[in-house]
């Protein structure tokens, strides 16, 4: 039985796999929190545009209102597909607020309560494509980021009792895969279609993987990424 502060926050957790997330914390009985844009159906609700430093620094002084947060899942992101001739530096810029900077700033801001309790659990989701994708310069560039966060951080942290791990989706059955990824191009058949396990992933596939990290048992694994893609990192594939 977990032993610690049951509070779970979720960035980007009003659909997709951050809702799944925040259902699998429901679920254990944990108090979850989600930070969207969006209301979030699973959870307390605090809403926030999360690619603003203000708007986040607000939500996270609501949130920790209600006590320490001991188990954070960096979770919200967007993917701005582009080639590189075409790749505005404005969503490059977007991309690292959203995806890279708002998971330095929920980790800084819940910090101190996990070093408090002597326990954290932190989750950074990133992705299959910083292992290589085309026309992903800022997205892959951003989850790429949040690898060398991860490892950086489970050497910081560890001696505190948190540990730091990062999941990797691959092509998974939401709507910002969906949405960059049309289901009539050929491009998106041929990813379908290369899939070892011969399907696309569902949310529910890559909460299972961030709750192993989330468990108080999982105390002796940090600082690593594993790919939930139905065995896509095992060889060469088109995405």
């Amino acid at each position: 039985m977990d032993r610690h502060p049951q509070r779970l926050l979720v960035t980007g957790g009003a659909s997709g796999i951050g809702r799944a997330v925040a259902e699998l914390g429901v679920a254990r009985g944990w108090d979850v929190v989600v930070v969207d844009r969006l209301p979030a159906p699973v959870g307390t609700s605090v809403l926030a545009d999360l690619s603003d430093v203000g708007s986040t620094r607000a939500a996270l002084e609501e949130v920790l209102v209600g006590g320490p947060v001991t188990r954070l899942v960096n979770n919200v992101g967007a993917v701005f597909p582009a080639p590189l001739e075409e790749q505005s530096l404005d969503d490059v810029d977007r991309a690292y607020a959203l995806n890279l900077r708002c998971a330095v700033q929920c980790t800084q801001a819940l910090l101190p309560g996990m070093r408090a309790a002597g326990f954290g659990r932190v989750v950074n989701m990133s992705s299959r494509v910083v292992l290589g994708k085309e026309l992903r310069t800022a997205y892959a560039a951003s989850k790429a980021g949040l690898v060398g966060l991860t490892r950086g951080w489970a050497l910081e942290l560890g001696g505190h009792g948190v540990t730091v791990n990062a999941v990797g989706p691959g092509p998974i059955a939401t709507d910002l895969f969906l949405a960059a990824n049309p289901a009539d191009s050929p491009r998106t058949r041929a990813i379908v279609e290369s899939v070892p396990v011969g399907r696309l992933g569902e949310p529910e596939d890559v909460a299972h993987a961030v709750g192993f990290f989330l468990e108080d048992a999982a105390g002796f694994v940090t600082g690593q990424v594993l790919y939930v893609c139905g065995g896509l990192t095992v060889g060469a594939a088109p995405v």
